[in-house]
């Protein structure tokens, strides 16, 4: 996936995590709502407009519950649905003050959460758009409004009434702000934090397309001259002085293996490159293949004690790529270097995932490579160029929707996992359905 792609999809998750926050705050708005009314009512002994006080409350829940029920089914929200929840709270804390003594009332002062809330949340026009509607609404309630008729001055006298809701207005601006704030711009770096992963991945995918067009040249490049050494082998072959010779013609031999090996490798770049193709049309099973792939492996390492165990039970018609192929290659090279004496590999089949764990019994992984763990460049090995093995075998499963993990093992030694769904390599039927 390319990052620019998937800018928009990151912004549009991160839109509807503020909303869900927006829906929250919402509620401890009807809480705080409610509270006051009863507070100021039966505390304070003052005269409210209660039902239409009430009306805007219930208007406000209704509004709140269909918020839920729609957010909750749909994931993307864009900056005009976040402006149009911003106006309706807006709304909503208008009609409240209009009927509570408009600016008189000191809970006038939420209109800044308001505002910092649309600074956090929208687009620079948008966040403008509720400066000015709020700006506005503040304006009309100095004007217009239902007078609050107060008790006789007391110990609560309207001074000390407008100085202790300030005081509380203050609080609760403060403490919603921390909140909510805190929690929409962790919502915030959550998406810029993925948002910088995808352009790594995209950054790491055109490494690997570079590197394949070089492979695919190099194969290219390869094919003339491993076809004259061929050539070459078989005229030595018949020539009487290495005829009559059976050390040359053991020795001859071995080269022919050595370059038919090339050969093979030098296809299987070809075929990672999209090219000859056709060349590898069969159909395979899962333990087949695995069985194969694991007898070819063995079949160039003497001396070396590998343990293959496949606990698949349920055999699947598959489909494996070469690339694949040469992935789990690299996992059993990688071992094979840190462990020339033993290596093991275990296969499963759970929960619709195939699980490959190669293991060695060499020194492990160093803390510092396991956290830069398939990143290319990252090798123990000292030469220049090493890790790609790793490094290819993270962006293949990674490709297919899988993924490769790497731990130390308690006794010793290191175990890499590869982890794919079968059902990116699983070969369908005629009918469209997967064995």
């Amino acid at each position: 996936m390319k990052a620019s792609a998937a800018a928009p999809s990151l912004a549009n998750a991160a839109g509807h995590k503020n909303m869900l926050q927006l829906i929250q705050l919402r509620w401890l708005a009807v809480i705080g709502q409610i509270t006051t009314i009863c507070v100021v009512t039966l505390g304070f002994g003052i005269s409210l407009p209660l039902p239409q006080m009430l009306a805007v409350l219930a208007c406000l829940i209704a509004f709140n519950i269909a918020s839920h029920l729609r957010w909750h089914e749909e994931p993307v929200v864009t900056n005009r649905e976040l402006f149009f929840a911003l106006l309706v709270d807006v709304g909503s804390l208008t009609a409240q003050l209009y009927f509570t003594g408009g600016t008189a009332n000191p809970f006038a002062f939420l209109y800044l959460l308001q505002v910092t809330l649309g600074a956090v949340l929208l687009d620079r026009r948008s966040v403008w758009l509720i400066v000015a509607i709020t700006s506005a609404c503040l304006a009309g309630l100095s004007l217009y409004k239902v007078p609050l008729e107060l008790p006789p001055e007391g110990w609560f006298s309207i001074a000390s009434l407008y100085v202790q809701g300030l005081l509380l207005c203050f609080v609760l601006n403060a403490a919603l702000l921390v909140f909510f704030i805190t929690r929409i711009t962790s919502n915030l770096r959550a998406g810029d934090a993925l948002l910088a992963d995808l352009r790594q991945r995209a950054a790491e995918e055109e490494h690997i397309v570079r590197m394949g067009l070089l492979a695919s040249g190099a194969a290219h490049e390869l094919g003339t001259p491993m076809a004259t050494m061929s050539v070459i082998l078989g005229d030595w072959k018949r020539m009487p002085e290495f005829r009559d010779d059976p050390d040359l013609q053991e020795e001859i031999a071995e080269m022919e293996a050595q370059l038919q090996r090339c050969k093979k490798i030098v296809s299987g770049i070809l075929l990672s490159a999209g090219e000859a193709r056709g060349e590898w049309s069969g159909k395979t099973t899962i333990v087949s293949f695995l069985n194969e792939l694991a007898r070819e492996w063995r079949g160039n390492r003497a001396g070396l004690s590998f343990s293959f165990e496949n606990h698949i039970d349920a055999d699947l018609p598959v489909v494996f790529d070469s690339a694949l192929k040469q992935t789990i290659f690299n996992l059993l090279d990688n071992a094979y270097d840190a462990s020339p004496n033993w290596v093991r590999m275990e296969a499963r089949n759970e929960d619709g995932w195939l699980r490959l764990a190669v293991s060695d019994d060499g020194p492990g992984f160093a803390p510092e490579m396991l956290a830069q763990f398939g990143k290319p460049y990252q090798s123990s090995k000292g030469r220049p160029g090493g890790g790609l093995g790793l490094f290819l075998a993270v962006n293949v499963s990674r490709t297919l929707g899988g993924s490769v993990a790497a731990r130390n093992r308690p006794e010793g030694g290191a175990v890499v996992e590869l982890r794919l769904p079968l059902t990116a390599i699983t070969l369908e039927t005629d009918n469209g359905h997967r064995d």
